[in-house]
């Protein structure tokens, strides 16, 4: 090629060869200067659609939480879609009482998420509180209870609600030392010991025998009838999704305020935290007793829709199943508790009265198996969870790039 000059055209120089770039010491006395990192255009377009809810004015990011908020209130209705009704709605059992077993679920996947996500304290044993709530009430209000003290459903729920707070704190504070494996073990023997405590005193907690005659919410219709009765599951669910709405706004409050930075600082670095000043003692009993006051209002909902409760439905599995939602749906990130928990109520509900075209058995059978296989997929090709924290994804983004070969 040639470039014109002012003497006329003449052949242009050949380009030099990009030279390796070779990293340089700065001068003494002077100060290196480096280039700005590259953002790759991935985490850019990433970022991009995960802060576009934030970039919304007032207005329309209010008008499309409402939307959304309608939209699950209108859930028990969804079966009256045309063509998607049928193939969303349980078939074995009610859809009302479906979403309603999603609402405690989704609850204590909350609770759990601010014990496990956010302060990154690993707890086996979160049945365990659900189990004090559910007890409380039924010694409270039940006929069957040696107190025969009779309260009524909403005098029985702040009282509740305080007795699995303390049982929290009385969990944390001689566990304040401990982390990872044993802090697990620690939590999954006090589950255990509640349930081996209902069994072993037929006399006060009733073993299998149970609880009987538990009082429903309050509430009349016009009619004189029962809002919260035994037919239809809608209030109780409408009733958990006010429930899970009023936490959610506590716990992202929380999340965003200098406890919730306090978690997260113990959670990547307990002992980096401590020398900065955090209290990590403090903050550790607060992310058990926050959990635990949850965790006690999921069962004071339980029991109060049941109306009938025994030792048989604290099982160490129900503490596995909603660890597993919280991982599976994202730790750490409210959005991924609240999907998690979702998906391990309405899978094996979904189950029920499917006929496997094999052996023409029930498909909840194997409810199990598909959950299990469900679990691997995720962590396998999604490690961080289906709707993760960013962090949390970055700090998975940045172990498997330590991890792979050079």
């Amino acid at each position: 090629m040639t470039e014109p000059t002012a003497s006329g055209p003449r052949e242009a120089e050949p380009l030099a060869e990009a030279a390796p770039a070779v990293p340089t010491q700065p001068r003494a006395g002077t100060t290196a200067v480096q280039s700005p990192p590259v953002v790759p255009a991935a985490v850019v377009r990433r970022a991009t659609v995960r802060g576009w809810m934030a970039r919304q004015p007032w207005p329309v990011r209010a008008g499309l939480i409402l939307v959304f908020v309608v939209l699950a209130y209108l859930l028990p209705y969804a079966g009256d879609i045309p063509v998607i009704g049928p193939q969303i709605v349980t078939q074995g059992i009610d859809w009302p009482s479906a979403l309603f077993d999603m609402s405690y679920y989704v609850l204590l996947a909350l609770g759990l998420n601010v014990v496990v996500g956010f302060a990154g304290l690993l707890d086996l044993g979160y049945v365990g509180f659900f189990a004090v709530g559910a007890y409380t009430v039924a010694l409270l209000t039940s006929p069957d209870s040696v107190f025969n003290t009779k309260f009524v459903w909403l005098a029985a729920v702040p009282v509740a609600i305080v007795v699995a707070l303390l049982s929290g704190l009385i969990l944390g504070w001689p566990t304040l030392r401990l982390r990872g494996d044993y802090l697990a073990i620690v939590t999954l023997g006090f589950a255990e010991i509640i349930r081996i405590t209902a069994d072993s005193t037929p006399n006060f907690l009733r073993g299998d025998r149970g609880f009987g005659g538990l009082p429903h919410p309050p509430g009349n219709k016009s009619d004189g009838t029962p809002i919260f009765g035994v037919r239809d599951a809608t209030p109780y669910f409408w009733l958990g999704l006010s429930v899970i709405i009023l936490v959610i706004l506590a716990v992202r409050n929380l999340d965003r305020s200098r406890v919730g930075r306090s978690w997260l600082a113990i959670r990547e670095d307990e002992e980096a935290a401590e020398i900065m000043g955090v209290r990590t003692i403090k903050f550790k009993l607060w992310a058990f007793a926050i959990g635990a006051a949850v965790g006690g209002f999921g069962g004071v909902m339980f029991a109060g829709e049941q109306g009938f409760m025994n030792s048989s439905t604290f099982q160490l599995q129900f503490s596995i199943l909603i660890l597993s939602g919280v991982v599976m749906g994202g730790s750490g990130n409210i959005a991924g508790a609240i999907l998690g928990g979702a998906l391990i109520s309405y899978i094996p509900d979904r189950l029920r009265g499917i006929s496997d075209p094999l052996t023409h058995t029930d498909l909840f059978q194997w409810r199990f198996v598909f959950f299990g296989i469900a679990i691997m997929l995720i962590m396998i090709l999604r490690p961080q969870g289906i709707i993760p924290s960013r962090r949390r994804a970055m700090e998975l983004k940045d172990r498997a790039k330590e991890a792979a070969p050079q």
